[in-house]
């Protein structure tokens, strides 16, 4: 297993952060360094060390490292790892930390303090911050810093995260190096950490601290074995409705101007008296392909507001126990949840995620599985197939297009728990292993991560737009343009590219599945990124000779696609290959080639079945 080494601003002092998962850490360290990582209300959000400039550091820069969660120093997983190896000054390319700063979750100091007693006995000077502690008011905690820092023998900062100006004053501890503490001398004790921790709460008249109240009786029904998993289910169905319904209004609007913005290019164009093959580059190749995939931008981001929305408010930890027993069954513990989930995303840092399992076997079948959960990059293929061949229509009040892409997600996660469950035949180690994560408290979401976070999803869908999606459209454009057809040749002039041949060698391989030799060539740059699928099929259709084939697209492959093919396709990207950058990441996780091709070689023989069986169980149906 390979670690994150970082090389960024290595002039400086250095400054660590370091705490139990879910203490708010990684929220102090965006406000010290004015970084945008995103913030999770669930254990395992920071997978690999972060590093940022202290911001206002007004005599010369200092790092600021924010290290994986850690419930103590006996490293379990390969993230804790990471932090004790920092601490300890072993980490390859790095110095030891002058300061570490423990932050500490006051609404539960009991199990958090255990980690500030391991840390001073590394020998480091140790300064605490009690973050969270607008809550712990809240709850009637009321910690005396002061009594604190003199239990501790060292200083104590009260802090608020998620509030801008919350970490001013430990900005100001941090920024005087006068101000520091000596380092702690080791020290040995009778007394296990919790008799210690235990007794500091004592003296400081905390010892009947207890679980918040209102939290208890929330999971009363969330964690009901009953009502909570109906709950899941209610909640993950009202979501893919919204994709459908909620987006369909921005979807046009964008649509419309991408429209105006092609028949505006094609006029100026023409008026100036450009080249035929720059009018071709700019509407058919760049706004075809471009305009085709940025549509989708509106559903992308309202999946994204509610996976926020959950995560911020500590729903879903809850979800990983009620999945835990369905996990277990297929030899995994809930604890693969988490990956699992941000798989949804991305699977890059799904598969990063998997650094939180402590079981070998269990993380090396999470990053097998975890490219089965439906990224967002597959959400602009799933939306154009579902807006083209199934009715917009209501099915017990409910959006019938929803309802498939419900399903399609639900495919998806079937497949990953039958790859699983497979693997735990086939491998020794297959037992169930018991479930131990922590479940914070239940809070109200604050706006400005929802916002910061559906910003960045934004952003990064944007910057690939703009990026390997443009490159792509390009690339497959000029494919698709040159040589230029013989003369006398009736057909479009398409079919006698670069593109049109490669496309009908590949149909050889892709008819018995339905698949065309335009989703053929489509399927190619595919594998860079899933959107360019879209862009690749508006380019290619708009090069056929099809007129707005990147602004009508969807009824133009409703005429053109029978429905067995159509069907047969969404089967294909439940399963489909990972992207290069995926298979990048677990070449990087897993220290080699043998699982990236045993990944690659087992999803392309899924995707083929299940497109085969797709396409001829509709034949054999009648639906044509």
């Amino acid at each position: 297993m390979q670690e994150a080494v970082v090389h960024v601003h290595r002039g400086g002092p250095l400054v660590a952060l370091v705490g139990n998962p879910n203490c708010g850490k990684t929220a102090l360290f965006n406000l010290l360094t004015g970084s945008r990582q995103q913030v999770a209300n669930y254990a395992g959000a920071t997978v690999e060390r972060k590093e940022g400039r202290l911001l206002g550091a007004s005599v010369r820069p200092m790092r600021i490292l924010d290290l994986p969660g850690a419930y103590s120093l006996y490293p379990r997983s390969p993230d804790e790892r990471v932090t004790c190896e920092v601490l300890a000054g072993q980490a390859a390319g790095e110095k030891r930390p002058d300061l570490v700063v423990c932050v500490v979750d006051a609404t539960r100091l009991r199990r958090n303090l255990r980690l500030v007693l391991a840390v001073q006995r590394q020998g480091l000077p140790v300064v605490v911050a009690l973050n969270m502690s607008d809550r712990a008011r809240a709850a009637g905690i009321n910690v005396d810093a002061q009594a604190l820092a003199a239990e501790l023998g060292a200083p104590v900062v009260p802090t608020v995260g998620v509030r801008a100006g919350g970490e001013a004053a430990l900005r100001e501890l941090i920024a005087d190096r006068s101000r520091w503490p000596a380092a702690a001398p080791p020290q040995h004790s009778e007394h296990s950490d919790a008799e210690q921790v235990q007794a500091l709460l004592q003296r400081l008249g905390l010892g009947g601290l207890v679980a918040h109240e209102a939290s208890e009786r929330i999971d009363a029904l969330v964690l009901h074995p009953v009502a909570g998993p109906l709950l899941l289910a209610v909640l993950l169905f009202a979501v893919f409705q919204a994709v459908f319904v909620g987006a369909a209004a921005p979807m046009e609007w964008i649509q419309a101007a991408t429209e105006a913005l092609a028949q505006g290019t094609a006029a100026a164009l023409a008026g100036a008296g450009a080249w035929p093959w720059l009018a071709s580059l700019l509407t058919q190749g760049v706004i075809a392909g471009v305009g085709g995939v940025l549509v989708f931008l509106p559903q992308i981001l309202i999946l994204f507001f509610f996976i926020l929305l959950l995560e911020e408010s500590g729903y879903l930890p809850r979800a990983a126990f009620l999945l835990d027993r369905l996990m277990g069954s297929v030899g995994l513990s809930g604890r693969s949840f988490i990956p699992l989930l941000s798989s949804f995303a991305c699977a890059v840092p799904g598969i990063m995620a998997a650094r939180t399992i402590a079981n070998p076997r269990d993380r090396m079948v999470t990053i097998l599985i975890a490219p089965l959960m439906t990224c967002s990059a597959r959400l602009p293929v799933y939306a154009l197939l579902i807006g083209a061949f199934v009715p917009a229509r209501q099915v017990a009040g409910f959006s019938l297009r929803g309802l498939v892409l419900f399903g399609l997600y639900g495919a998806g996660i079937a497949g990953a728990m039958g790859v699983a469950w497979l693997l735990k035949r086939l491998t020794s180690a297959g037992q169930v292993r018991t479930l131990m994560m922590e479940l914070p408290d239940y809070h109200w979401p604050a706006p400005r991560h929802l916002l910061l976070g559906l910003w960045q999803r934004a952003r990064i869908f944007l910057r690939r737009v703009g990026g390997v999606i443009l490159l792509m459209t390009v690339a497959l454009w000029f494919l698709a343009s040159f040589p230029a057809p013989p003369a006398g040749a009736n057909g479009a002039p398409i079919e006698y590219s670069l593109a049109g041949q490669l496309g009908h060698a590949l149909a050889v391989v892709f008819e018995p599945i339905g698949f065309n030799w335009q989703i053929s060539v489509a399927l190619v740059p595919g594998m860079a990124a899933r959107e360019v699928v879209v862009s690749s099929l508006a380019t290619v259709y708009a090069l056929s000779g099809a007129e707005d084939a990147g602004q009508a697209l969807a009824p133009l492959i409703a005429q053109q696609w029978g429905l067995p093919t159509a069907l047969a396709l969404l089967a294909w990207f439940v399963f489909a290959p990972q992207c290069l950058s995926t298979l990048a990441a677990v070449r990087r996780e897993t220290g080699g080639w043998r699982i990236v091709w045993l990944m690659t070689a087992y999803l392309l023989v899924l995707a083929y079945a299940a497109a085969g069986l797709t396409y001829h169980a509709a034949l054999a149906l009648g639906w044509r």
